[in-house]
């Protein structure tokens, strides 16, 4: 498996068989002109991880790749082929199995509404387990051995994401959801995560694709 993270919450994942792309959103625009995509797979509707602006010319670029969403994404962003990956559902592409968790996005706060959240497990034999958990701490799936681990957001605070690697006990991950975040607090998350829980990380930031050990 090959992981290249491009910008905040998309990533690049490349398997022996499949090449899927994970939440391309407003936050960054490398992903633009990616192609070659067996699916394109998005947690769900905010902006950040799916750029209602670019993402159909993605699907343009990759006309052979299965758009696969949770299922709300589909009344917010004009993606004709997109197919709904709800809750506990999975597919299969290649070899590679992808298996949606959990169901809500976290709470920002009592007075806003919470949307669908689907975390993605990828697994395909041979290959690590990845885990990307787009905007929610609350599925713990087993047998992770890598985590896209959500550096800061506007939902979560840092004593809880410890507590979420800690559950998850995957062996190695990588931070996303960055895009929010200054060097400094970049650098803080990053110590804190390694220095305290069992997941040693690894920054990706210079978009260079990544053999997870």
């Amino acid at each position: 498996m090959q992981i290249t993270h491009l910008g905040h919450s998309a990533v690049l994942v490349e398997t022996a068989d499949a090449r899927v792309l994970i939440d391309p959103g407003n936050f960054s625009d490398a992903w633009h002109g990616v192609t070659d995509l067996d699916a394109v797979l998005v947690t769900h509707q905010h902006a950040d991880h799916v750029d209602p602006a670019h993402v159909p010319a993605l699907a343009v670029l990759n006309p052979q790749a299965r758009i696969l969403v949770e299922p709300a994404v589909m009344q917010v962003v004009p993606l004709d082929r997109a197919q709904a990956l709800a809750p506990d559902g999975s597919v299969t592409i290649g070899g590679l199995t992808i298996a949606a968790v959990g169901g809500l996005h976290a709470v920002i706060h009592r007075d806003i509404p919470r949307i669908g959240n689907v975390g993605l497990v990828l697994s395909a034999e041979g290959e690590p387990t990845l885990f990307h958990p787009g905007d929610s701490l609350e599925a713990v799936p087993s047998g992770v051995d890598v985590i896209a681990v959500p550096l800061h957001g506007p939902w979560a605070a840092m004593k809880e994401h410890i507590d979420f690697l800690r559950a998850v006990a995957a062996p190695t991950g990588f931070p996303i959801h960055d895009g929010l975040v200054n060097e400094r607090g970049w650098q803080l998350a990053f110590t804190r995560y390694n220095d305290m829980t069992p997941t040693k990380l690894a920054d990706l930031r210079n978009r260079q694709p990544w053999t997870p050990a």
